[in-house]
């Protein structure tokens, strides 16, 4: 085999950009202070089922440290040391563990469930020492499927020989039976989405009716009620008719008031609603990265990709710019001072998005203006008011001068005057009262649809995976793509010494965890490492979680002498880059870790959250194989096999005592 030559296979990495990020308040990993033995134990648990052995293997510990050990115990103990890893992956550290494991064991006896998956671990190591596999295989099979589906998923290549390649199929189809189980199609974006934040709607803006405006028509009124009382005081000793007239003006001013205002509040309200409908005035762009521009980001977004049906997207997009910059600002203003990410308001964009659809589809998105259309019976009776107004006048104020000329002529011009003045206060006070119940309606029907808008949001939400189901689904995925390298190199499990991956956040990706859990991405880059007695095969892949698929970018094939070097850059706790070196070729490196210090949660350390991060990407463990492989070559397989091979000779007897 030639060595070929490498290039950069990551240079798509070198800028990573974290599209949307959501750290969950579930407290699915939470473990008090005080916590009992048996609480570790469980929490170990979790972390073993969300493919995190190491933190898994130290909560585990700790119980049995503290006096909490059964065959449940265990059985898990056994899973957090072995998981993942083939013999020859063992150090002489968890080989010692392993021993002394085994040595804390009496005779493994008894019908309960969980003795009987200890014993059939304990089976599956013996049978390194023995060619009779079907004993191994018929009480494996005889196991209840939780015991038994643990032992796939997490021993599946730990063998060597038949044994191996029957354990691997078994594995591979649990894995392919698996991969899009429990609804993962519909569920694994919603892992991504952040925790929403509650509703908010338009708030009322109270009554802006200010002092002048009240003693304008205080003091408009009372002059016009005076001056018109006096007018029919001077009346009473002229004609009948000019009394007549003059009541006739009182009525149709009534009418007038009554009917104008109903006919002004309309007419205002029409024109307030038009206002969000025509197009937006130029404003300065918001900042880059703010609040603001993000929610101008999400409207865009949802507009662009819920045109209704039957309509072009440019003319959707033409017809609802005033609204959308409506809308737009409403929210802006409403969440601004909470200091929130625009992306836990998304729900609400697309609520609101979804209800200018559903009303342009029913052709109902300017039905307020025939709601507010002045019906013609008061347009009609405000003209006939009018005219009786000015026809009454008439009559009225030739009598009043002639029965007093400079008191009658005086109370007449005071009360036209102040009558003008008063009326129009009249209407702009009583059309901002009747607009502020107007809005307090609207707004109570507007935050009652938001209302449950969230609360269907937050039920859907309530159905999003748990961290070990998206670890299950990730890990049936690397398995696939396991078995699909094995078939193109046409390798049995057997013939693969081991294989590891490398595993990274892809260039562009949305990501979500759970506190004290790992991140969890909606794309990787993940490098596969096929470790064979020929040298190592390596295979490049983009992993569209969230989508299901995935796509080979690259293959290399190279000798162990090849490899010149393996090292990791970057603190524990900050960016960390995998480089791998040959001989002759350039640096392979690839991103593996993003700061740990974004969005840390009460609770949590830097340490830690690295640590887990690390365990659950299966990092160590690769780095441990390519570490020896790039200090011994091809020696490392052999050291490895013997040092492993010596040490279970050695438990042989101690295994065989236990299970026979």
């Amino acid at each position: 085999m030639t060595t070929p030559a490498v290039t950069n296979v990551a240079q798509g990495d070198a800028h990573v950009g974290v599209q949307a990020q959501a750290i969950h308040g579930d407290v699915y990993y939470q473990l008090p202070p005080d916590a009992s033995p048996k609480e570790r134990f469980r929490t170990g648990v979790k972390y073993l089922d969300a493919r995190m052995p190491g933190r898994a293997r130290e909560l585990i510990e700790e119980a049995v440290a503290r006096g909490y050990e059964t065959d449940e115990v265990r059985f898990h103990w056994l899973l957090a040391l072995l998981s993942g890893r083939t013999l020859r992956q063992l150090g002489a550290e968890d080989l010692a563990t392993l021993s002394a494991i085994c040595a804390r064991i009496t005779r493994v006896h008894g019908r309960g469930e969980w003795t009987a998956g200890l014993r059939s671990v304990l089976r599956l190591l013996n049978s390194v020492n023995t060619a009779d596999t079907d004993l191994v295989v018929k009480e494996l099979d005889e196991l209840r499927p939780r015991q038994r589906d643990k032992i796939l998923d997490h021993l599946g290549v730990l063998l060597e020989g038949p044994l191996e390649d029957h354990l691997w199929q078994r594995s591979v189809e649990r894995a392919r039976a698996g991969r899009m189980a429990r609804d993962r199609a519909a569920r694994v974006s919603l892992f991504f989405q952040p925790v929403p934040a509650g509703p908010r709607g338009p708030e009322v803006r109270p009554a802006s009716i200010s002092l002048a405006e009240w003693l304008r028509l205080g003091a408009a009124g009372t002059l016009c009620v005076l001056a018109a009382g006096n007018v029919g005081w001077l009346l009473r000793r002229g004609e009948p008719s000019a009394l007549l007239a003059y009541l006739v003006v009182v009525a149709a001013t009534v009418t007038l008031l009554v009917g104008g205002a109903d006919w002004h509040f309309r007419r205002e309200r029409l024109r307030a609603k038009d206002e969000r409908f025509a197009p937006p005035r130029q404003r300065r762009t918001p900042p880059a990265g703010g609040f603001a521009r993000k929610v101008d980001r999400l409207f865009d977004r949802y507009f662009g990709r819920y045109v209704p049906r039957g309509t072009e997207r440019s003319e959707w997009l033409k017809g609802t710019a005033g609204i959308r910059r409506h809308l737009r600002d409403e929210l802006v203003d409403a969440y601004r001072e909470q200091r929130i990410d625009a992306d836990r308001i998304a729900w609400l964009v697309r609520h609101l998005v979804s209800d200018v659809r559903q009303v342009w589809e029913k052709d109902t998105l300017t039905a307020y203006r025939a709601e507010l259309r002045t019906p013609v019976a008061t347009r009609a009776l405000c003209l006939v008011a009018l005219i009786a107004i000015v026809a009454g006048s008439l009559r009225v104020a030739p009598a009043a001068v002639a029965v007093a000329p400079f008191g009658g002529a005086v109370s007449l011009l005071v009360a036209v005057v102040t009558g003008v003045i008063g009326t129009r206060a009249w209407f702009r006070v009583t059309t901002e009262r009747r607009r502020v119940r107007a809005d307090e309606i609207e707004y109570a029907h507007q935050r009652a649809a938001r209302q449950s808008a969230y609360e269907r949001w937050q039920k859907t939400l309530s159905h999003k995976p748990s961290d070990a189901e998206m670890a299950f689904w990730l890990e049936c995925d690397r398995k696939l793509l396991v078995d699909e390298a094995m078939r193109h190199y046409r390798l049995r499990p057997s013939q693969v010494i081991a294989h590891a991956f490398i595993e990274a956040p892809a260039s562009s990706y949305k990501r979500a965890r759970f506190p004290r859990g790992p991140w969890r991405y909606s794309r990787y880059r993940l490098l596969l490492f096929l470790l064979t007695g020929d040298g190592v095969r390596q295979v490049d892949i983009d992993l569209d979680f969230e989508g299901g698929g995935w796509r080979g970018t690259q293959r290399l094939n190279y000798r162990f002498d090849a490899v010149a070097a393996v090292r990791i850059h970057g603190a524990a706790a900050r960016h960390q880059t995998f480089e791998l070196t040959l001989v002759n070729g350039a640096p392979i490196d690839v991103r593996v870790t993003e700061s740990m210090d974004a969005g840390i949660q009460p609770g949590e350390d830097l340490r830690t959250l690295s640590e887990v991060t690390l365990d659950a990407s299966g990092l160590a463990h690769t780095l441990d194989m390519l570490e020896g492989i790039a200090a011994e070559g091809k020696q490392w397989i052999h050291h490895q096999h013997g040092r492993t091979k010596d040490r279970l000779d050695e438990l042989a007897a101690t295994l065989s005592g236990l299970i026979d």
